[in-house]
């Protein structure tokens, strides 16, 4: 049993009496306890009717002080022995008054530091302290000028002020019973002592405060200059330092220093680390036979190192002990009945006491195959050894004899009786097999028990796997027959490398067959290697290898150096890969640039780097790229992996070569000449600080005019000169330069300056409707002695009346066009339209608008009530007449077109098709399926989007209306055959 709390505290108030007329101190326990110990005197239950016990638990009633404060102990007992609990100290929290004279005042200058004593009364169980300013609840408030000790309950002021002025009362409440008494003082200084014990897992504070002004800071270090763990939390005005769970590491000499600008001061004190005893190695309940030897063994850990003793049923023991915590039973004598019962292990050290528990029990009895018979049938092959194992339950050990079938068993250099009783029979022959009988035998009785020996025939390899050379992408098969005794289950199984294959995960290259030989289908070189066949039956097991040679093409080329690098060279070296059992031919080298599309082979010297060289010189590079090489293998087999890439480096700067390519211009505002030019990739630009030098000349004059412009990505510079003419030639070319210099300038190429837009409007603007959605404008160009500005087109302009002017609809025709259509418009509306003319430099003025008004749409109704009758080869068609709209124009007519179609189930059309001439078109073949519509005149060739059409489907053998389209037309009169 074990104590569930301790130490336990119970209260009182001031003048002695029980806080409460009942209390009961209960301590629990986990199996039933029949007496108890306080300070090691028996307890006498049935004499003081205050004690109780229940279900092992002792119920004190009204606790006293004096009678009932001490140390606790349970013993438990049961029919296999004794056991103690371990301790539990029983205490009575108690807090008295303060006494009741008055504490003087204390004086002190502003600015000094000072502190108020609390003198705590006398007291049991752990105290909180407060301090009220003047009269409550106005208590004082810690920050880091003010400080509260929980160890001593002083108040400290750091540096005084004119606010602290006032009375002063100390607050002491008992956390066990709650209560709380008051009292007022003042004074100085706050230090942890020199020496800290701390036991593990504790919190340990320690408290660091000081007076001064200016209000000093406070800081926390250890001596030994290690970190102050992180786990460490700094209070308030960093006066408390605490450290949860506290370890081993946490230990050493620990300092609070306390500055201000007139100086420190430090204080030191020790952590030392204890912990109470913890079980490592706890005793377990255990079984000896009679007359054998007993050894337990219990470990625990703690600082200092716990000490060790042993209880037997609640009583100490003084046995034969080998080291610390061992318990021998028996030693040298033999183990007796009287040995069993309770055992106990207890460590303990200065700091705290542990118990370990558990039941020995002492067996006497005679040999019992019951639960352990000799095995039925055991199989062995000729040759082998077998083992029959022999295990009865016995105490004290049996001795053993053994038969064969009806006669006892003998000895000699093949069989042997082990000593546990085994039978052991090395090199196996037929004669062996049997019946065989296990006899035990101690001072409580004899038992036997029997099994049977069955001898067969040793498995054997026939065809082993050999070792063989493969290339790449092969399939082989390596054999394993065997020949075994057929009344025998076997397995074959095959391990690569020391793994066994698992064929459902790897069944793409492994297949084996029911006769044990392994196919490996398109061979890779991870499959090189060794391959084992293992053959198994339940009397034996053999195996046979073969290693497998994978040849392929070579690995990956190692260690790709860039020794040296110039504008357009690179020298690399490597190291040679893996050859993968065929001769490396040659190597490629491939480079990368942030320009390139991926890897590219690039030219070297050798030209052809064969497979015995292992350095080439990269030529042909652009200068100030940064460059990265990679190195590939190839031989008789294919070419292999290509090696990782090289570091990254930069070819050295070189004047540039590359000029820009399509330098042209024109167009532009007045008095400008535009240049434009295709920029130089920067891969070409071959160094840094790359820009273009631009020179121009009038056309047939011979000095430059040179400008530099210092961007790389400009593609256009723009010369602005009031002077210059309009329209007129320059000679223009376009040069580039960078770090090194200047490089050439690219052909010479004729731009025109910026021309001016036309100065006159055109004249004779017309406009007339074509139909529902078109009109025509037509103009004519202004007088060529009346404006400046060459002509390339003119731009019209069309928006509706109800429309802004800003919105209209623009069309520019080109050249000297002086009319075109415009499409698209609303019916029967008013649009007006005007024209001006254009080139590179803008628009000139507008024409005055004209006005045109569309024309009226076409009926927007088909046809309808068609009916149609056939006679031979005849249709006739009816329809009703159909009646234009106000807004839509008047109906001159319907026409009627026939058009062969290939099935009954002719899908539409998108359009509707051309129909063929003529009102009526008999078809050649009267079994076809035709179809015919009914559409206006005008509505061909263009389909309008406001017209409807309809398309039917007929056979004509059958009147019957196979399908119909509708799209949007129709017209003219109501009949036709």
């Amino acid at each position: 049993c074990y104590a569930a709390v301790a130490p336990l505290h119970a209260p009182l108030r001031a003048d002695g009496h029980e806080e409460h007329p009942l209390i009961l101190a209960e301590f629990n326990f986990g199996i039933l306890c029949y007496s108890w110990k306080l300070n090691g005197t028996s307890i006498d239950i049935g004499m003081d009717y205050r004690y109780s016990v229940v279900e092992g638990n002792l119920l004190i009633n009204n606790p006293n002080k004096t009678q009932d404060t001490g140390t606790y102990q349970c013993v438990a007992t049961n029919p296999f022995g004794t056991i103690v609990s371990r301790e539990a100290k029983l205490q009575f929290a108690y807090l008295e008054n303060f006494k009741t004279r008055t504490r003087s005042t204390v004086s002190v200058r502003q600015g000094q530091g000072m502190v108020l004593l609390c003198g705590p009364p006398p007291h049991s169980g752990e105290l909180t302290y407060a301090w009220i300013f003047n009269e409550y609840p106005t208590f004082v408030h810690q920050d880091n000028r003010r400080f509260v000790s929980q160890e001593t309950g002083n108040l400290y002021i750091a540096k005084v002020e004119a606010s602290d002025v006032g009375n002063y009362t100390c607050v002491v409440t008992n956390t066990v019973t709650n209560s709380r008494v008051l009292e007022y003082e003042p004074k100085i200084e706050v230090q942890f002592p020199e020496t800290v014990p701390s036991a593990k897992g504790t919190t340990v504070k320690l408290e660091c405060f000081a007076l001064g002004n200016p209000v000093p800071t406070i800081s926390w270090r250890r001596a030994d200059g290690k970190q102050i763990p992180r786990k460490a939390r700094r209070h308030r005005s960093s006066g408390l330092l605490e450290i949860p769970n506290f370890q081993q590491e946490d230990a050493g000499l620990y300092e609070c220093v306390a500055e201000n600008v007139r100086g420190k001061n430090v204080a030191r004190g020790q952590l030392t680390f204890y912990a109470q005893p913890n079980w490592i190695q706890k005793i377990s309940d255990g079984h000896a036979a009679i007359e054998e030897s007993v050894v337990w063994e219990c470990r625990a850990s703690g600082r200092p190192k716990p000490s060790y003793r042993w209880l037997k049923d609640g009583e100490p023991l003084l046995p034969q002990v080998g080291t610390a915590g061992a318990l021998r039973r028996g030693g040298g004598l033999q183990a007796v009945l009287s040995d069993a019962g309770m055992y106990q292990c207890v460590a303990e050290n200065r700091h705290g006491i542990i118990f370990a528990s558990a039941e020995l029990s002492v067996i006497a009895v005679g040999p019992d195959f019951s639960k352990t018979l000799l095995k039925k049938l055991t199989l062995v092959k000729v040759g082998g050894e077998v083992i029959i194992e022999c295990k009865p339950k016995a105490s004290p050990r049996p001795t053993y004899s053994w038969k064969k079938g009806k006669d006892i068993l003998k000895e000699n250099e093949r069989i042997t009786v082990l000593d546990d009783g085994s039978l052991r029979i090395v090199n196996v022959t037929k004669s062996d097999a049997g019946s065989y009988t296990c006899v035990a035998t101690n001072h409580f009785g004899t038992a036997s028990s029997t099994g049977n020996l069955v001898v067969k025939d040793p498995t054997r390899v026939m065809v082993s796997p050999f070792s063989m050379d493969v290339t790449v992408g092969e399939s082989i098969v390596l054999p394993c027959q065997v020949s075994h005794d057929h009344s025998l289950d076997i397995m074959f199984t095959w391990s690569f490398n020391g793994h066994l294959i698992d064929f459902e995960k790897d069944g793409d290259h492994f297949e084996r067959d029911s006769a044990g030989d392994l196919m490996i289908r398109s061979i890779q070189l991870k499959h090189a290697g060794k391959y084992v066949c293992m053959v198994q039956t339940s009397v034996d097991k053999l195996s046979a290898a073969a290693d497998l040679i994978v040849r392929g093409p070579p690995g990956p080329p190692e260690a790709v150096t860039i020794d040296e690098i110039t504008d357009t060279t690179a020298q690399l070296s490597w190291r040679p890969g893996a050859d993968n059992h065929s001769p490396i031919t040659m190597y490629v080298v491939q480079a990368r640039t942030p320009f390139s599309v991926g890897w590219q082979a690039v030219s070297t010297v050798p030209e052809i780097i064969d497979g015995r060289t292992f350095t080439a010189t990269v030529v042909g590079l652009n200068p100030w790229v940064e460059y990265e090489f990679r190195v590939v293998a190839a031989n008789l087999i294919g070419i292999g992996e290509p090696s990782r890439p090289s570091e990254k480096r930069r070819t050295e700067e070189a004047l540039p070569e590359v000029t820009p390519a399509n330098v042209s211009g024109g167009g532009g505002s007045k008095s400008e000449l535009v240049i434009t030019w295709e920029t130089v990739p920067e891969e070409l630009q071959n160094g840094g600080g790359f820009g273009y030098v631009v020179a121009f000349r009038p056309f047939g004059t011979v000095s430059w005019m040179q400008t530099v412009v210092a961007s790389p990505d400009a593609a256009r510079y723009v010369f602005r000169n009031e002077t210059l003419p309009p329209f007129s030639p320059y000679e223009v070319k376009v040069g580039v330069y960078n770090n090194k210099g200047e490089g050439s300038f690219s052909p010479v190429t004729v731009v025109y300056s910026a021309e001016e837009e036309p100065t006159r409007a055109p004249t004779t603007v017309l406009a007339r409707s074509l139909s529902a959605s078109d009109v025509e404008v037509s103009w004519a160009p202004p007088w060529e002695n009346q404006h400046k500005g060459r002509i390339q087109g003119y731009e019209v302009r069309c928006w509706r009346h109800d429309e802004k002017e800003e919105n209209a609809k623009r069309i520019r025709t080109v050249g000297n066009q002086t009319s075109t259509k415009v499409s698209n418009l609303r019916g029967n509306a008013l649009y007006h339209l005007a024209v001006r003319a254009y080139n590179t430099a803008g628009t000139g003025p507008s024409s005055a608008a004209v006005n045109v008004t569309t024309k009226k749409p076409p009926p927007s109704q088909p046809p309808g009530n068609i009916i149609w009758n056939s006679s031979d080869s005849k249709i006739i068609l009816n329809w009703d007449q159909v009646k234009a709209l106000d807004n839509e124009s008047e109906v001159r007519g319907y026409k009627v077109s026939i058009l062969s179609a290939q099935a009954a189930g002719q899908h539409c059309p998108a359009r509707p098709p051309s129909p063929p001439p003529g009102p009526a078109v008999k078809p050649h073949d009267a079994s076809a399926v035709a179809g015919f519509w009914i559409t206006q005149p005008d509505c061909f060739p263009e389909v309008q989007q406001n017209i409807a059409h309809l398309f039917f489907f007929f056979n004509l053998k059958k009147p019957v209306i196979l399908g119909s389209c509708l799209w949007h037309c129709i017209k003219y009169p109501n009949s036709v055959s």
